[in-house]
C-alpha cells in the first residue's frame, strides 16, 4: 500500500508539469476535434471555474473524453482510459502527453481510484463515466463516483454527449460529425450526518443518473434507458449549486426554473 501511495504522490506532484504541457497541447486537440466534429454545447456556464470537481457523463463513443476535453474552455479535463488502451499506440501517445491516467476494468483498481480521488481533493477537473463502460443507453452504474466525490468533496456536474458515434458515417461522406453537448446544474452529495453506507452511495448514484438523463433532450428519449421515467427523479442526497455563481442552494430543494433553463440555452 506505501508503494500505491507512493506512485499517486509522485502523479499529483506532476501535474504542474501536465498542466504547463496541456495548455501547449490545447490549441491542437482543439483543432483536432473542430476538424472532426461541429459541436453545439449548451450549459458551459454550469462548470465551476475551479475546485474539486467531477464530472459524469453517459457514454456512447470512444471520443467522448476528447469531446468533453475540447469543449471546455478554461480548464484542463483529465479522464482515466481503460487499460487494454494502451496496446494503441495513439492512445498510448496522447494519454501520456497529456496526463491521463488507466484502469483496470472488472476489479477493484486501486490505483486508479485513488489517483481519481487526489487529482480531485487537488482543484481538478477529472471525466468519468458513471457505469464504468461505453454503452448504447444508460445503464446501472458503479457507486465509485459516490465514493470519490465524498472523499474529495468534490463538486459534480452532470452532461450528456450525443452524436459522438456518427464520426465513422460523416467522414464517409467527408463532413463532419455533428454532436450535441448537454451540461447540466452541479451538485454535491450530502449524507445528512448519517454514515455513508453502500445503500446510500447506490441511492447517491441513482440520483445522479437522473440527473444526466436530464441532460439528454427529448428527441433523444430512448438514450436515458434505465432512466427514462424522469418522474421517478428524487434529489434526497443532492445540494444543488447555483449556476453560474456556484453558490450552493438549499438541501433536498429541486432546482430553480432559472436553474432547469441554465443548460437549455446554447453557450455557442
Amino acid at each position: 500500500m506505501g508503494e500505491l501511495l507512493s506512485e499517486v504522490e509522485e502523479f499529483i506532484k506532476k501535474q504542474p508539469i501536465y498542466n504547463r504541457r496541456r495548455r501547449l497541447l490545447m490549441p491542437i486537440f482543439r483543432g483536432v476535434m473542430n476538424a472532426l466534429y461541429k459541436v453545439n454545447v449548451n450549459g458551459l456556464a454550469n462548470i465551476p471555474t475551479d475546485g474539486p470537481t467531477l464530472i459524469i457523463s453517459n457514454h456512447l463513443s470512444f471520443f467522448d473524453p476528447g469531446i468533453s476535453t475540447a469543449v471546455i474552455p478554461d480548464r484542463y479535463v483529465i479522464s482515466m482510459s481503460k487499460a487494454e488502451a494502451i496496446n494503441n499506440p495513439v492512445v498510448r501517445m496522447v494519454v501520456a502527453l497529456w496526463g491521463n491516467y488507466y484502469i483496470k476494468r472488472g476489479e477493484v483498481d486501486r490505483r486508479a481510484l485513488l489517483s481519481t480521488i487526489e487529482l480531485v481533493k487537488s482543484g481538478q477537473l477529472v471525466w468519468i463515466a458513471p457505469e464504468g463502460t461505453r454503452n448504447p443507453s444508460l445503464q446501472d452504474p458503479k457507486d465509485g463516483v459516490a465514493y470519490i466525490a465524498s472523499k474529495a468533496d468534490a463538486t459534480i456536474v452532470p452532461m450528456s454527449i450525443i452524436g459522438a458515434g456518427t464520426l465513422g458515417e460523416n467522414l464517409r461522406r467527408l463532413r463532419r460529425a455533428e454532436v450535441h453537448v448537454n451540461i447540466g446544474i452541479p451538485f454535491k452529495f450530502v449524507s445528512m450526518g448519517k454514515r455513508v453506507t453502500r445503500e446510500m452511495r447506490a441511492l447517491m448514484m441513482t440520483e445522479a443518473m437522473y440527473r444526466i438523463a436530464m441532460t439528454i433532450p427529448e428527441t433523444y428519449a430512448h438514450l436515458r434507458g434505465s432512466f427514462g421515467d424522469l418522474s421517478q427523479a428524487t434529489f434526497s442526497t443532492l445540494q444543488f449549486i447555483n449556476s453560474p455563481n456556484n453558490a450552493l442552494s438549499s438541501i433536498n430543494s429541486e432546482p430553480t426554473n432559472q436553474q432547469k433553463d441554465d443548460h437549455a440555452n446554447p453557450v455557442y
